[in-house]
């Protein structure tokens, strides 16, 4: 039996799959992965996100987006109407990156950079992810090898060019207060995960399934 009549619609991160919620259990809610599409050369995202939005088939679905999905799913929000928006270790405008992002934005600094080194899994990667056992490293390494570089280089220069100023009232924003790729410091979000990075689906697994679970049959947003 569902627990909500409501389709929800899960976006993962920058070219990752399913595999990043694969500790959490959705149990008998009606969910479906959104796969990437390939993108065309030099697409917008909003163009990219009206294309990725047509695999939707029902009205006012509620949108999950991790990272870069969260992205994907506001942009999807302002083409269709939605239910509900939930970020996961993302942000909402660009005013939410660091202002190192916004620097190397106007720089095009990620134009410099070769596609095959940004598939390069290092220590300091899983650092930056928040990863300390080497089970969930070999899942991120395993991750990195199976991303298209192409889709990834288009994906980060959309990231570093993104100005969304649109915030949806139905947005509710979780995150970790230990994510070094989008720093707490700069958002406001609905719920923290103590201790959490940007890896939250699978270290902090159980935290972030209970916050879902919670946030799904809400009927208000907490602010």
């Amino acid at each position: 039996m569902k627990t909500t009549d409501t389709k929800i619609y899960i976006i993962s991160g920058l070219g990752v799959d399913q595999r990043v919620f694969s500790k959490i259990n959705f149990g008998s809610l009606d969910i479906e992965y959104l796969d990437w599409i390939t993108p065309s050369p030099h697409e917008p995202l909003a163009i990219y996100a009206k294309r990725l939005s047509s695999k939707i088939t029902v009205k006012q679905p509620i949108l999950i987006g991790l990272s870069f999905g969260g992205m994907i799913a506001i942009e999807i929000a302002k083409t269709i109407p939605v239910k509900k928006i939930i970020l996961l270790a993302s942000a909402k405008g660009r005013h939410e990156f660091p202002l190192w992002y916004r620097l190397a934005g106007r720089l095009r600094i990620n134009q410099l950079v070769p596609n095959s080194f940004l598939k390069w899994h290092n220590f300091l990667l899983d650092y930056f992810f928040g990863i300390s056992s080497k089970e969930d490293s070999l899942l991120l390494k395993q991750i990195l090898k199976d991303t298209d570089p192409v889709f990834m280089a288009w994906a980060i220069h959309q990231i570093l060019q993104w100005k969304n100023k649109f915030i949806p009232d139905n947005l509710i924003h979780i995150h970790g207060d230990k994510d070094r790729i989008i720093p707490i410091k700069s958002l406001k979000p609905n719920f923290v995960i103590k201790g959490a990075g940007h890896f939250m689906t699978v270290t902090h697994a159980g935290e972030v399934e209970k916050l879902l679970r919670s946030v799904i049959k809400s009927k208000t947003i907490q602010r």
